[in-house]
């Protein structure tokens, strides 16, 4: 039985590039987006409206995906932004929306899938976090604070299903060439790890067996010390 994956953020950049790399290997998708019409004949898969800062549009998603293949075997939570948000100029109204996206969305996502992952027995989440998520480099303290949430966001979902099979791995990228690099990378876009690259990455890490599980993968396009 070929298996379904959601996948938030799916319209562009990473996401789309693991919707692309899924589908070439047979998965059944339910993408996520913002705007379904941009992903007008991309794709055979179910397109559904997907606004991460809405409380109800992550159970509205999971439902309607339930309802259309009976089943949820993967959750890829992709969607994030990133804005600059410093200890110094940072706003309440900036942090509120990056905790919303990038923290809360993606709680809210696994929350209502969860049910329907226990039943697969052999679930995967991944969580698309950052390198940001494991160490401080930088100023932007908000984006920050957000990914480390995330990696703990992902152990969470480890132990809480890993009794039932659902095994959860944290994919966290350095700058990847992505229309969110572009504007804050010192690296030219040939030099950054490609989208096309770590979607191959996901796509290998949810096909490993219950018995080999990775918690967390961390991705670089350059050397640098992070231990």
């Amino acid at each position: 039985m070929q298996k379904v994956v959601m996948i938030s953020g799916a319209s562009r950049g990473i996401g789309l590039a693991i919707a692309r790399e899924l589908a070439r290997r047979g998965y059944r998708l339910s993408l996520g987006v913002r705007d379904p019409a941009l992903l007008a004949n991309e794709f055979d898969a179910f397109v559904c409206p997907y606004e991460a800062r809405d409380p109800e549009a992550g159970r509205r998603w999971v439902a309607a995906t339930v309802e259309a293949f009976g089943r949820i075997d993967v959750l890829i939570s992709n969607a994030g932004i990133c804005k600059s948000i410093s200890l110094e100029d940072g706003t309440d109204e900036m942090l509120e929306e990056t905790l919303d996206i990038n923290v809360k969305a993606p709680f809210r996502l696994i929350q209502a899938a969860l049910p329907h992952l226990r039943r697969a027995g052999d679930a995967r989440v991944v969580q698309i976090a950052s390198l940001s998520g494991k160490r401080v480099k930088n100023l932007n303290a908000g984006y920050q604070m957000s990914k480390h949430a995330v990696i703990a966001l992902n152990h969470a979902v480890r132990r809480a299903g890993w009794d039932d099979g659902i095994r959860a791995t944290a994919i966290c990228p350095g700058f990847v060439n992505t229309e969110m690099a572009a504007g804050i990378a010192d690296l030219p876009p040939d030099a950054m790890t490609q989208p096309e690259d770590l979607a191959r990455i996901v796509a290998n890490t949810i096909e490993l067996p219950n018995s080999a599980s990775v918690a967390e993968i961390l991705v670089n396009c350059r050397h640098e010390d992070l231990f």
